[in-house]
């Protein structure tokens, strides 16, 4: 059991290290694509218009700006892994309770496989949208992403990982389907129950206009996975092996429900910490939107499947996402200048501080 708290709390700076390493790919592809101009608009009135800058176009802006709102959310995710492993830490050492390391190690598990595919595909997409600049030895990127490539197979490869986090999701809803009655502690449990008297009806949470329905729709997508692997697994008593794939479905669906909670967790709550102005608070609720509704639109099929949300709230979730794009890049360098992230540690020519 202390092998696992210490194990745990590895991990947990692996999610804030995934959130440094992307910091840094997300402040040089801002910074450089926000000066760098390439073509004149096409419905410019002015034959001797500008060129336009690259961060202006929306098919250069899906690529870099939802992994500026996912640098936010693995930042406060892996703040609050720190806080429940301290947590843990101490009922251990004050009265010898270790029921809290069986959620630890399996939140962690499945976070630590989630954040460093983010971090490693997100540094790689940053590359492709700075174009041949950005691999040149003059960005940074190539020996930021070659330093990172280990991270998604060492501390646990990430396919094989998310077993774990799996396990212990099916023996929890295994657990809720055998005493429905009984009032659930854990959040874990607590969720479950809530979607086992609901899993009959559609939801189709208003994601559109509710930031609380946003995180409700990502839990019960994660619910609903559990489920079905409980159902396979338990009742219909498929093999381990031939689930696998399934299982990892289900890791990632969770993990992705942890990030988007965490993040509205730290902008919603009563006392955000740390203190916002109204100014900033705002744009950050912008960006935990984007976060989360480009999120679930790469997973549409199983918000659909689940009954999360309706068919004909797909396309304006896409119009939303660009829409939040173009509200968030006015503010995408000073966001990124307040991770404060030195030109040392960049070691790009593009990604100066400077401009």
């Amino acid at each position: 059991a202390t092998v696992y708290g210490s194990l745990t709390f590895v991990r947990a700076q692996i999610i804030m290290h995934a959130r440094l390493v992307l910091a840094r790919a997300v402040t040089v592809a801002v910074r450089y694509t926000s000066i760098r101009r390439q073509f004149q608009d096409r419905d410019a009135r002015d034959p001797n218009a500008p060129e336009v800058s690259v961060l202006d176009y929306p098919t250069v802006q899906i690529r870099i700006l939802p992994l500026l709102a996912t640098t936010f959310a693995l930042h406060y995710t892996g703040e609050a892994m720190y806080k429940l492993y301290y947590r843990t830490r101490k009922s251990i050492e004050t009265s010898r309770d270790f029921s809290g390391l069986a959620e630890m190690h399996a939140t962690s598990s499945g976070l630590k496989s989630l954040c460093t595919t983010l971090a490693a595909d997100g540094i790689e997409t940053c590359r492709r949208a700075m174009g041949g600049h950005g691999f040149g030895g003059g960005s940074g990127i190539i020996p930021l992403n070659n330093d990172y490539l280990s991270k998604p197979t060492v501390e646990g490869d990430n396919w094989m990982i998310t077993q774990q986090t799996a396990s212990y999701l099916i023996k929890r809803m295994a657990e809720t389907v055998k005493k429905p009655n009984l009032q659930p502690k854990d959040p874990v449990d607590i969720q479950y129950w809530h979607f086992m008297r609901n899993k009959k009806s559609h939801s189709n949470f208003q994601v559109l206009d509710n930031e609380k329905e946003i995180v409700q729709a990502f839990q019960h997508r994660a619910s609903y996975l559990a489920y079905q692997a409980y159902h396979a697994r338990i009742v219909e008593k498929k093999s381990w092996t031939s689930l696998m794939i399934r299982l990892h479905r289900l890791s990632r669906a969770h993990s992705e429900s942890l990030l988007v909670l965490h993040f509205y967790n730290s902008l919603f709550a009563s006392q955000p910490d740390p203190p916002l102005d109204a100014p900033t608070i705002d744009i950050m609720k912008r960006l935990f939107q984007l976060f989360a509704l480009f999120t679930l639109d790469l997973s549409a099929s199983e918000f659909l499947l689940s009954g999360s949300i309706s068919t004909d709230q797909l396309p304006p979730i896409t119009s939303r996402i660009q829409s939040l794009m173009a509200e968030v890049r006015p503010h995408a360098v000073r966001l990124v200048d307040a991770w404060s992230v030195p030109d040392y540690l960049l070691e790009s020519a593009l990604g100066r501080y400077d401009g």
